[in-house]
């Protein structure tokens, strides 16, 4: 039988799990992957609990473990992504917001794996190029690299490059 959590960690989860489910949707690109992440890298925070609660790092112990966990599973899986036949029509301005959303939730989709972390770690979870490279485990060279390529892919993708209408 498993050990009951501890008090802290409950309230943890579910102080954090939101925010973390929305990293995790970011860098699966899917609800259930995302989910499933989110779960893997609880139950390592749980492991450790006893630590992480003393020292009072266990946000960013779940958010590396995400990261780490991710880039483990693409590793093993190198499943192909398939990108969407066609962008959503954009409708009058009250679904202009949400027309952006959906459009650049689908050029993020196209992007490769290494080049989606990258992006989500510097401008969603705004990271350091050094920072995202140590999450990652790659040179800060690679970060650089990966984020210009990613930020090119986006810009043609979504149109979205700031020229005037």
């Amino acid at each position: 039988m498993a050990d009951p959590p501890s008090p802290g960690f409950d309230d943890f989860v579910r102080g954090r799990t939101p925010a973390l489910l929305r990293a995790a949707y970011l860098l699966t690109g899917d609800q259930h992957l995302a989910e499933d992440l989110v779960q893997s890298a609880l139950a390592r925070t749980h492991r450790a609990w006893q630590r992480l609660d003393r020292t009072g790092n266990a946000e960013a112990y779940t958010r590396k473990t995400m990261y780490h966990l991710q880039v483990s599973w693409w590793r093993r899986r190198r499943v192909a992504e398939v990108p969407l036949d066609a962008l959503p029509e954009r409708t009058g301005r009250p679904g202009a917001d949400l027309a952006l959303r959906m459009t650049l939730r689908a050029a993020l989709l196209t992007l490769p794996p290494r080049q989606r972390a990258v992006i989500v770690l510097r401008f969603f979870e705004d990271r350091t190029e050094v920072e995202t490279a140590q999450l990652l485990g790659v040179t800060v060279g690679t970060v650089k690299s990966q984020t210009a390529k990613a930020l090119a892919k986006l810009r043609t993708a979504t149109d979205l490059d700031g020229s005037p209408a």
